[in-house]
């Protein structure tokens, strides 16, 4: 392999962090070359078509990145969210991902990944953008995330999505009228309600 295929294909890993082989198409560089550096140990697979730089430090959040690089259209939510906001102690096995009603069910069997089914503005609204590790990832913020919890209720526990909103109010991760606005957008504000008036929320 020429050393400049060498360089540039380590530039775009250290640039994009997590990378599959199609992140080299942009850059005229043939996706051989991710397979071929690995097997000369300068760079770790990380998971199926995946590959990273092999000093790159792992974060708590290296799973979602993993998953949100494979399956970009989805949205971290519920206790994979709450976990990223800071706001439960407990960590999920499994990367919660919220994905269109109407999309395909995504077929990354390899990654531990439990898919919901959101449509409409319960889908679209309060996403915010970060970046882990390279990878852009969408996470739905602390608000939504909570009202999630509650909708979801039968799935995680009650008892989850009160600690969590409680939480939310006492981190202040989130206004007054947020928990009650996304509740209004999952029509969850009669279940809400008693909860949202016991914390002045309502």
């Amino acid at each position: 392999m020429r050393r400049t295929a060498i360089d540039r294909t380590l530039r775009v890993v250290r640039t994009h962090g997590v990378t599959r082989p199609r992140d080299l198409d942009a850059h005229g560089i043939p996706r051989k070359y991710l397979n071929r550096l690995y097997h000369q140990g300068l760079l770790a697979r990380v998971g199926r078509g995946l590959y990273a730089l092999p000093d790159a430090q792992p974060t708590e959040n290296r799973t979602i990145a993993e998953v949100c690089k494979r399956i970009p259209e989805g949205v971290v939510c519920l206790l994979s969210a709450l976990q990223f906001h800071g706001l439960t102690t407990q960590m999920p096995f499994q990367v919660w991902l919220a994905v269109d009603r109407k999309s395909w069910r995504p077929r990354e069997l390899d990654l531990p990944i439990r898919v919901v089914r959101f449509s409409g503005k319960a889908l679209s609204e309060g996403i915010e953008r970060h970046v882990i590790e390279g990878v852009p990832v969408k996470v739905y913020d602390p608000a939504k995330t909570v009202v999630d919890c509650f909708k979801y209720r039968n799935k995680i526990g009650l008892e989850v999505a009160l600690e969590a909103l409680r939480d939310c109010r006492r981190q202040r991760k989130c206004t007054n009228d947020e928990p009650w606005q996304y509740a209004k957008i999952c029509r969850m504000t009669n279940v809400m309600k008693p909860y949202l008036e016991v914390l002045g929320l309502s």
